[in-house]
């Protein structure tokens, strides 16, 4: 099976959210795509909480190696597709990327961005819940 993710479930995994144990639950034995800009995402929410106090350098370089072991295939995305639905859905590009890659590998997408889940679901995606 194939999930897409964005950057809010691989950061709960980091930094060891409530979150962790449902999406690691959810997404075991899975082939796991993002599309490449999860990768900067990543980097800039980790330096949005060493800008905030919420983490050490540390801890941050820390869940950085622990980041760069999990398996997930970054792959293109059409921008212009990603452009047509931020159009139609009022969006933003980063949101319709993660989109754009669900519609484009026919695959389930896991997140804890509610928006996000309201904007793919409006578009037929299918959403695995992480209830807390």
């Amino acid at each position: 099976m194939n999930i897409v993710v964005d950057t809010s479930v691989i950061i709960a995994v980091l930094v060891n959210e409530p979150a962790k144990n449902i999406i690691v639950d959810r997404t075991k034995g899975a082939d796991i795509f993002a599309p490449h800009s999860v990768h900067w995402e990543i980097g800039n929410a980790f330096s949005a909480m060493l800008k905030r106090n919420r983490i050490t350098l540390e801890q941050s370089i820390k869940a950085i190696e622990i980041y760069s072991k999990i398996i997930i295939q970054f792959v293109d995305i059409d921008l212009k597709d990603s452009l047509e639905l931020c159009n139609e859905l009022k969006i933003y590009a980063y949101d319709a990327y993660i989109i754009s890659c669900a519609l484009q590998y026919q695959s389930p997408l896991i997140t804890l961005d509610k928006g996000l889940i309201r904007s793919a679901t409006q578009k037929g995606v299918q959403v695995l819940e992480v209830k807390i």
